[in-house]
């Protein structure tokens, strides 16, 4: 597959607390890694930007069912389960995306996060010029969703690679719901076989 120019790879939520052992553990969420890894390095060496977005709830999050929220604790700030998987390999010069810090902040979608804590996303990538935006990462129906629907609101062409992403599946069929739902706002979906070549 030919890289449309101007674009990006955005990397969501490779974090342990999504993954195996985690305190929201994805299934089978560790298996996006190598894959992610290998579109890293692709990225790197095609010179393109590269964003890894994070979840970084503080400890009364709304977000939480112990606060009237959806979710088990998990990515708190600071904390192992906030960190990256030890086996992800980001480039230098990798731009964290900061979502979901203030307690009101559910953080799914990465266009409400922040890069360095202040710059908002969508600002960061037009000031590298970018116009697509690639997206891996855990989970399908939920951050990646979010986030790809983010991108194209916000003006940017969106293709997630299929089997960079896993889904949570809280209801049977949640993974291919979102996966239509996307498609259905013209976000474009390929295989890493194909991206790589």
């Amino acid at each position: 597959m030919r890289t449309p120019p101007s674009s990006a790879l955005l990397i969501v939520d490779v974090q342990n607390d999504f993954c195996a052992g985690g305190a929201l553990a994805v299934p089978d969420g560790d298996a996006v890694v190598p894959v992610v890894n290998r579109l890293a390095a692709w990225a790197a060496r095609a010179g393109l930007p590269v964003f890894a977005s994070r979840d970084w709830h503080p400890r009364d999050s709304a977000h939480f069912a112990e606060r009237g929220g959806a979710w088990p604790v998990h990515c708190v700030q600071g904390t192992h389960g906030a960190a990256f998987h030890p086996d992800l390999r980001l480039p230098g010069g990798t731009l964290v995306v900061t979502k979901g810090d203030r307690p009101d902040d559910e953080g799914y979608d990465a266009f409400d996060g922040r890069v360095s804590l202040q710059v908002p996303f969508a600002e960061a990538l037009r000031a590298r010029g970018v116009r697509h935006l690639f997206v891996a990462g855990l989970a399908t129906d939920y951050c990646v969703k979010s986030s790809a629907l983010g991108a194209a609101a916000a003006g940017f062409a969106v293709t997630v690679v299929e089997d960079a992403v896993r889904a949570v599946d809280m209801r049977p069929g949640d993974g291919a719901r979102a996966v239509e739902g996307m498609k259905k706002a013209g976000i474009g979906f390929v295989s890493s076989a194909q991206l790589l070549g």
